[in-house]
């Protein structure tokens, strides 16, 4: 059959085979998840059969790198780069199927989110001074690199990318997405849970009891390891990208007042929905940061990013949750899981809350994108409106 007749027996099949690639802001690997699902939505069986994390080559994390900054990216870098980051993306496909033993004709979708370089949630209004718009151009918008063209030609599989431009497109800020997959799969008919993902951007999606999909809300908490990571390069003069077991912030000291100062930014008092990224809480805080508070040795720097991170998470749920529902269980998800000296501040601060960590919570994200494109393949809606404000959509462009 040629590739359009597959993707219609691809779209009607009750069982997909599908491999989620998600790179994250923090830019440390690919994490690609083989999951096989049986149904949609809330009726669907997800089975995690293979997870693996390949971590980028260091000359190309250092250029994408480049991209994030608006002084140092170039238009010609990031068309080669968008072409380049596809090739790695789809060589991280062949590779986990290599290593499964696993025929990628036997895989029925590739689900690419892209690498995130820029993210412009809010809106932009143009007058477009030709006499045939008769209307002003409102919109926000969002760009990611990783060519979806290039993972299909390269693996021969159907592939369903740049996940976040239809939602933005539909009124809404093009993240989280992973709130779709929360939902789905995590409600609980007696436990409201905050399901909390810490990746170089912190995200929560609230899950009510017993909720319906309309119930459901998400937004970016703040911060998540990206603060950190740059302050642990900074002190270990490149040796390491990340602290490694929470040791660096465990060395240091939490100093309240810059807290508090760092917490007096305008985005944690902002109501949902709403998202950031690397544009506010990327290296060019830390370097901030850094500078007026050169006083400060790095130890206490990273200790008081870190306890940025955990407060600005406990504050979000105060201000914009608690008045949703009960908060019984706090489920954790990404790098930051893993981070001890993270886990046990949260404790801190929400001490009457169950805290931990999802069973497969570093594979979490990518098995977001692998059901997403499951649920697009069957003309499913697959934003949710209480975490990106959008119109309800199919997300994802589609290349066969």
């Amino acid at each position: 059959m040629n590739r359009v007749e597959r993707l219609i027996a691809v779209s009607k099949k009750d069982t997909r085979r599908i491999i989620g690639l998600m790179s994250g802001t923090s830019l440390d690997a690919i994490d690609a998840a083989m999951v096989r699902i049986k149904g949609h939505g809330t009726d669907a069986d997800v089975e995690l059969e293979h997870f693996r994390s390949y971590p980028f080559p260091p000359k190309i994390r250092g250029a994408v790198r480049d991209l994030f900054r608006p002084d140092r990216a170039r238009v010609d870098q990031i068309c080669r780069y968008d072409f380049i980051l596809g090739e790695l993306f789809a060589a991280a496909v062949l590779r986990l199927c290599q290593e499964t033993q696993t025929n990628p004709d036997d895989v029925d979708l590739v689900a690419a989110a892209g690498q995130t370089i820029w993210h412009d949630p809010e809106p932009v209004i143009m007058q477009p001074d030709v006499d045939w718009i008769d209307h002003p151009i409102e919109t926000s918008s969002t760009l990611a690199i990783g060519q979806s063209a290039v993972i299909a030609e390269r693996t021969g599989i159907i592939t369903i990318g740049d996940l976040r431009v239809r939602d933005v497109a539909a009124g809404g800020q093009g993240a989280p997405l992973v709130p779709y997959f929360d939902w789905a799969l995590l409600r609980h008919k007696r436990r409201g849970r905050c399901i909390q993902n810490i990746g170089g951007i912190g995200n929560v999606t609230y899950i009510p009891p017993n909720a319906s999909w309309e119930d459901v809300i998400a937004f970016d908490t703040g911060p998540g390891n990206m603060i950190i990571d740059e302050l642990a390069y900074m002190m270990t003069n490149g040796r390491q990208t990340f602290d490694l077991d929470g040791a660096l912030a465990a060395s240091g000291t939490v100093h309240e007042e810059l807290l508090e100062r760092w917490m007096s930014d305008p985005y944690f008092a902002k109501q949902p929905p709403k998202t950031t990224g690397r544009e506010l809480f990327g290296a060019q805080f830390a370097r901030r940061i850094r500078s007026e508070s050169d006083h400060v040795p790095l130890p206490d720097l990273i200790a008081t990013a870190t306890a940025l991170t955990a407060e600005s998470i406990a504050r979000s749920y105060r201000d914009f949750i608690a008045q949703r529902g009960p908060i019984d269980e706090v489920l954790l998800a990404g790098g930051g899981a893993n981070n001890p000296t993270i886990v046990r501040m949260l404790r801190e601060r929400l001490s009457k809350v169950d805290i931990k960590k999802y069973t497969a919570s570093e594979a979490k994200e990518a098995m977001a994108m692998a059901m997403i494109a499951n649920d697009s393949i069957a003309g499913l809606h697959t934003n949710v409106a209480g975490a990106t404000g959008g119109r309800p959509t199919i997300l994802g462009k589609i290349c066969v």
